[in-house]
Parts: structure tokens; sequence; C-alpha cells
């Protein structure tokens, strides 16, 4: 039931493998963080991780609401929701596009959010059937694009920019994984995934970079441990960076809301 969800961003990316659900998982902690409700649907129905980043125990199965609807897993304060919690790790969903979309649609419509300010939507990666689904069928404040520097990653995520832009929702900005690598042992920075790509699609699609990630490992490890960075070292640099991109968001979800309804001029 989203009756009481007052924004839905989609995190989305046009490739995997480049930092999404780490930056669903602690985009939401961050705006958690910063006093909101959050929400966190894992639409990722082939490959869901959102369950294992944020520790939620292997077996765990949402509880009945009533007859029609679940109770979504609360996780480190967020209201969660995945297939992972529905199937074991070794079942796949070898499902057509269909099947997926509409299991995704009853995890979105069937959940008892509650009241929350913000429910996000970690997107699976790609522009398919699920994507147009939850675009078309969810009102969708806003997208937020994340790739990484490299050119092939580039051109991913601009069809992902211009798949949102052709169902109308506008896209929030962009968040650039891997940009810079630091060196444990000297402390060299090199960018060797590129430079400087966030900021010219962001540009090109007159949107912004909402901020840039370096290649971390302690990113990585603390995800694999169920505790993403938000959550482990709070104050930490990697933390900073994510409390300003959910502050970001945050601005432009509220510069965006239109919920007075548009003004009627008389000519």
């Amino acid at each position: 039931m989203l009756d009481q969800v007052k924004y839905i961003v989609a995190v989305a990316s046009g490739k995997g493998g480049v930092g999404k659900s780490t930056t669903a998982v602690n985009l939401a902690l961050a705006m958690q963080a910063a006093g909101k409700k959050v929400g966190l649907l894992d639409a990722d129905i082939y490959g869901p991780s959102i369950a294992m980043m944020l520790g939620v125990p292997d077996g765990t199965r949402p509880k009945a609401a009533d007859e029609k609807h679940f109770a979504p897993i609360e996780a480190h304060g967020l209201a969660t929701m995945s297939m992972a919690y529905l199937v074991t790790e070794q079942t796949p969903m070898a499902w057509r596009g269909p099947m997926a979309s509409g299991a995704l649609l009853q995890l979105l419509q069937q959940t008892m959010w509650g009241e929350l300010d913000v429910l996000v939507v970690d997107m699976p990666p790609g522009t398919g059937d699920i994507q147009l689904t939850i675009s078309q069928k969810a009102q969708i404040a806003g997208a937020v694009i994340v790739t990484t520097p490299q050119d092939i990653a580039l051109l991913d995520a601009k069809k992902g920019i211009e798949m949102f832009l052709k169902v109308n929702i506008p896209v929030l900005g962009i968040v650039e994984n891997m940009a810079m690598h630091i060196c444990s042992q000297c402390g060299h920075e090199e960018a060797i995934f590129g430079d400087g790509g966030g900021v010219k699609v962001a540009d090109q699609y007159d949107t912004k970079l909402l901020g840039s990630l370096p290649l971390d490992r302690s990113i990585r490890e603390n995800g694999d441990k169920g505790l993403p960075s938000m959550v482990s070292d709070p104050k930490g640099a990697i933390a900073q960076h994510y409390g300003q991109i959910a502050e970001s968001v945050i601005a432009g979800l509220e510069a965006g809301d239109n919920s007075a309804g548009p003004e009627i001029v008389f000519q």
C-alpha cells in the first residue's frame, strides 16, 4: 500500500556491477539519518541483494499484516521488502518478463509500508519490462542514476536517463562510483576508470552530479557483512559522501513537489 508514502525514488543503472544496490542501501540509510522515515524495496527480482547487504538472516520471511498484505521486514530502522525474503538463496527466478513484473508489483503494492517520507526502490539493471512497469505503475517522484566513470558504463547510464525522461520521471542526479582509487600504502590517488565522465553526462542532460565515491575496499567489505558504510562508520568519510548525496536528493524531491497542483491562469 502506497497511500501513505510521500515520495518514491528509483535508484537505477544502465548496467550491472556499478554499485547500484550499495548506493540504494546507503542512500536510504543516509536519508533516515537526516530524520526521514524511509522504506527500501529490492526490485531486482532476478538478483536480490538488499537482504544480504542489510544483514537480514537467511530464511527471514515477512509476516502477514492482513489477508492481502505483507508486513515489511525492519533492518537498521528501514522498512524493507525483497524477493529474497520469499525464496532461498539457491532459488533461480527463471521467469519471463511479465511474470517478474507481476511479482514486483505485488511486492510494491501489497506491502504495508505505512507512513513513509521516502520509499527507495533499488531497480534491476537495464531498461526492460520491470523498469518500464514500475515507472508506469508507481508515481515515482525522481530517479537517481548510478554509474562508474568508464565510457561503457556512461553509455548505458545515458540509456537509463533516456528511459526515465520518456516516461516523464525527473532525473534527480547521478552518483559516480569508483571515481578514484586511493592507494592504501602511499595515499596516491588515481582515476583508473576514467575522469569527469559523470559531470559530462550530468551536463548533457541538465541534471547534476550528486556525488563521487572512491574505489574503497571498506564499502564492499561492509556491505558483505550486512553493515553498510552508513551503519559501520556513520561519521567516516564514506558516510559523509552518502549524507551529502541524501541531502541533495531530499532537496530535489522537495523542490519538485507539485502536490499543491498547477497554477491555473485565465486569460
